[in-house]
């Protein structure tokens, strides 16, 4: 169990990550990747991001073993509350010290020597590749650190980029979620509303962990950053000294991950809908979003269904509601069909 311990400094001082951050999703998606379980939520996304795939695997499973600690400096820390946009994270790693890398790497290897000693026949099943990459970056040399990166760049662009609008528009579900608790209960009723696995016994968080672990803030804080392919438990870096954050699961409402809109679009014709998607807005629960479009409440509830198979909308359980919100592609079309961004 991990247990962090929140003054109250620390529960003044709690905030909510602005977006997605796109190493913390790169990293633990290689996680989803080779694991079974989900498949209705990412067995598609599985499927799809293999055959846009060629060595990059090879590489990163170097340095992210199939569970357990990856270094920190895979997912590079941030003072403030903005996360991470691809660039600048690959910039942050670059940038890291040769003897962090090398004390990471090392804390790496000796984990994997405990494993390997207590279980050979699992590790033998699980694949785990020689050491020849984190050896080479342990002597100093630039090269293989450069390719990591190039390795990191290149999944990336496979199997995070495509999904980035569906990813950014559940976190952004989820921080609506969060906001309303924020706004009913102050920071106490932010930390209560956290997924199952994490609880709020103040002054203490606990969490689901694989090992037993406290963490103590000492004013600095909590950074929350909710993500699409954390899953199970929540993650925390193994390092104390670092900026603290707490990267957790957000709710996913079973769809699958796609890439692209289907075909239902063209079910969205008419008035009443498009008054429907411009009154979700920001986010609002059915009732609000009845009142706000004029509409009844199971008409409200009809079309907002729609929206969401067309994935304009997100849906997330928020108490004994339910609160919507609208995705990239929601935004883009109320805008014209203007671009979203890529961070």
């Amino acid at each position: 169990m991990l247990r962090i311990h929140v003054s109250g400094l620390d529960l003044s001082r709690v905030r909510m990550a602005t977006r997605p951050d796109a190493l913390w999703e790169t990293i633990l998606s290689f996680h989803r990747l080779r694991d079974r379980r989900a498949s209705t939520v990412f067995g598609k996304w599985r499927a799809e991001s293999r055959t846009r795939l060629n060595g990059e695997v090879h590489l990163l499973a170097a340095v992210v073993p199939p569970r357990g600690y990856f270094p920190d400096f895979l997912t590079p820390s941030q003072e403030g509350s903005e996360p991470f946009a691809l660039d600048v994270g690959m910039e942050a790693l670059r940038d890291t010290p040769a003897d962090r890398v090398r004390r990471e790497l090392e804390l790496l290897a000796a984990g994997r020597q405990r494993q390997r000693a207590g279980h050979p026949a699992g590790q033998r099943a699980a694949g785990i590749p020689s050491a020849a990459l984190p050896a080479a970056i342990l002597e100093g040399r630039a090269e293989p650190l450069g390719r990591l990166i190039g390795a990191l760049r290149s999944y990336h662009r496979a199997a995070v980029e495509p999904y980035w609008p569906h990813i950014r528009a559940s976190v952004e579900a989820d921080r609506a979620v969060r906001g309303r608790a924020l706004l009913d209960g102050g920071a106490d009723g932010l930390l209560a509303t956290l997924p199952p696995m994490i609880r709020w016994r103040a002054p203490v968080l606990e969490a689901d962990y694989p090992v037993d672990r406290d963490l103590y803030l000492d004013g600095r804080g909590l950074l929350l950053q909710p993500s699409f392919f954390c899953r199970g438990t929540a993650v925390v870096y193994r390092d104390p000294a670092l900026p603290p954050v707490l990267v957790y699961p957000v709710t996913h409402p079973g769809a699958p991950v796609y890439a692209e809109p289907g075909p239902w679009l063209g079910r969205l014709v008419g008035h009443t809908r498009s008054a429907v998607l411009q009154a979700i807005g920001n986010g609002c629960t059915t009732s609000e979003l009845a009142r706000r479009a004029g509409v009844s409440l199971a008409s409200a509830s009809q079309h907002a269904s729609v929206l969401r198979e067309a994935g304009l909308v997100l849906t997330l359980r928020h108490g004994s509601s339910v609160l919507h919100t609208l995705t990239p592609l929601g935004g883009s079309l109320l805008r014209g069909g203007a671009p979203l961004a890529l961070p």
